[in-house]
């Protein structure tokens, strides 16, 4: 049997599955940032022994995936920090799972590690090499390579959200992430633009459902961040190529009209002529268990 385990910054999930990545069980919980690190941890000690009782009598765990919501060590196991939860900093997970579940733990980048379920079990089978982004909260990305995360020099690669889109050091997720859009709609209504937004702090969701009823200033945040994300694409194009974008988060979820459309087309205008045609853009297709797909794939990879 395989455990998949998703550690982010609001939700803590796991799942066990049998040795062809089959879900037979999820089990998942809302973190409580006040208790850091160590609440979270202290939450896996209590539940995760209670999944392994779920093992059917006469098998046994053979490994165990992580996709955890901040940059890692993949080498060594090690959390490097968490942008959202504080003790995190270096801290041993491989290891410190591995004595808890008795079994061996391969850790990733929770993005890395989407991006492996998609490639896999998702909207990027059968192509390779697949690029994953995930729009939300912040802009992350993960690049799979023959059917596995591509690790650059170890501790990280891939990170779309990170290009600089101006000299100033403007970010591509300051601009195109769930809070960049939120943010820069705030900025332009403090500056005295008009909208139909009533709410002082709209949700994207809202934001949207403005620009679909014509508002000019929702249109234009929107707008600006589809075409920053295509941008980011370009980019990443000329450098890598894939065969496939698999896009999920939240923002995408804006649909084709107002997001997929426009960032296709966008796109289409600023790639580097040549590549054009070669790949596509697609949404992602495992929902809220993605992660966990992918850490099951890192789970049979630590049971080998």
């Amino acid at each position: 049997m395989l455990i998949g385990i998703e550690i982010g910054g609001t939700k803590l999930q796991a799942c066990l599955a049998d040795m062809d990545g089959k879900i037979v069980h999820v089990w998942r919980t809302t973190v409580n940032s006040d208790r850091q690190a160590a609440g979270i941890r202290e939450t896996m000690s209590a539940s995760l022994p209670e999944l392994m009782k779920l093992v059917p009598p006469g098998q046994q765990l053979a490994g165990v995936g992580v996709g955890y919501g901040g940059p890692v060590d993949a080498k060594t196991g090690k959390t490097i920090i968490s942008h959202q939860i504080l003790g995190w900093e270096n801290f041993p997970l491989a290891e410190w799972l591995g004595q808890l579940l008795k079994s061996p733990v391969l850790v990733g980048n929770d993005a890395d590690v989407a991006g492996l379920g998609e490639a896999t079990k998702g909207a990027g089978r059968e192509h390779d090499p697949v690029f994953y982004i995930t729009v939300g909260s912040g802009i992350g990305g993960g690049l799979i390579l023959g059917g596995a995360i591509y690790p650059g020099c170890g501790k990280g690669a891939a990170e779309i959200g990170h290009l600089m889109v101006d000299r100033h050091g403007e970010i591509l997720e300051h601009v195109a992430s769930g809070w960049g859009i939120q943010r820069r709609f705030a900025n332009a209504v403090k500056s005295g633009r008009s909208t139909i937004v009533t709410k002082a702090a709209p949700t994207v969701q809202e934001i949207a459902i403005a620009a679909r009823d014509d508002d000019a200033l929702a249109r234009e945040t929107i707008t600006e961040a589809v075409d920053a994300l295509a941008w980011g694409i370009c980019q990443t194009t000329a450098l890598v190529c894939p065969r496939r974008f698999v896009i999920g988060g939240g923002v995408s979820l804006l649909g084709e009209a107002l997001f997929f459309r426009p960032l296709r087309e966008a796109v289409d205008r600023m790639v580097f002529k040549p590549f054009k045609g070669l790949f596509d853009i697609v949404p992602a297709a495992l929902g809220e268990e993605v992660v966990l797909h992918g850490a099951l794939s890192l789970a049979a990879a630590a049971a080998r």
